[in-house]
């Protein structure tokens, strides 16, 4: 089964000029369960693509499915429900809420999703990812590495079928930021989502099943299978 299925997808915006393309009449897919990286060099479309993927903005033509479901034939609530019940999300910037500890973090899309027991779920996953001892720090307290593990239990939590990841070790030294993706992939085998990551590290790439290529915001031939 297609887990994503791309078609003419294009995004332009209005400058000074008149109209920008960024990214230009895209197709492709990603079977369920696939690992897939999406590289470029920097303002060649990475981010705006992941955003359309999750229906976060809207393309100027083309269609996006996901799981048989056409993403832009639903309304923002509706693409904000779908993304509830389907996709998790790291950022490069961690994203965690900092009036809310560990524990609170990870619970916070359980109790949006009407979880029974929220707080053993989230409890479970922050001993997964090594911070059991963590759970009532605020994010302030914890290392960068430590934020971003929060920030992976918090995307596993609800047993999402996507997962995207934009620059997951952007913020990171490279030790941190490899130990992090090694739990990344651990997190995403044992769950079976299907992974979407953007990344401008060759070598995060490769170890990815497939790799989109953007090129001042058109697709490279695919590498992978």
């Amino acid at each position: 089964m297609e887990a994503i299925i791309v078609e003419h997808l294009s995004k332009r915006v209005r400058d000074a000029d008149g109209w920008l393309t960024i990214l230009d009449d895209l197709s492709f897919s990603v079977p369920a369960g696939q690992t897939v990286a999406i590289v470029g060099a920097s303002g060649s479309g990475k981010s705006t693509l992941l955003g359309l993927l999750a229906g976060l903005d809207l393309p100027s033509d083309g269609t996006v499915t996901m799981f048989g479901e056409s993403l832009f034939a639903l309304d923002e609530d509706g693409r904000a429900a779908w993304r509830a019940r389907n996709l998790g999300f790291v950022f490069q910037s961690f994203q965690l809420l900092p009036q809310m500890t560990a524990l609170e973090n990870v619970m916070l899309p359980l109790e949006l999703a009407g979880e029974r027991r929220p707080a053993e779920r989230a409890r479970r996953l922050l001993e997964r990812v090594g911070l059991g001892g963590r759970l009532g720090h605020y994010p302030k307290t914890l290392s960068g590495g430590e934020q971003q593990r929060v920030a992976l239990a918090r995307a596993f939590a609800p047993a999402p079928r996507l997962l995207f990841a934009d620059e997951p070790t952007g913020s990171l030294d490279v030790a941190t930021g490899a130990r992090v993706i090694d739990l990344l992939f651990e997190l995403n085998r044992e769950a079976g989502a299907t992974l979407v990551l953007v990344t401008h590290d060759p070598d995060l790439a490769v170890r990815c099943g497939q790799r989109l290529a953007l090129h001042a915001g058109r697709l490279e031939a695919p590498v992978g299978a």
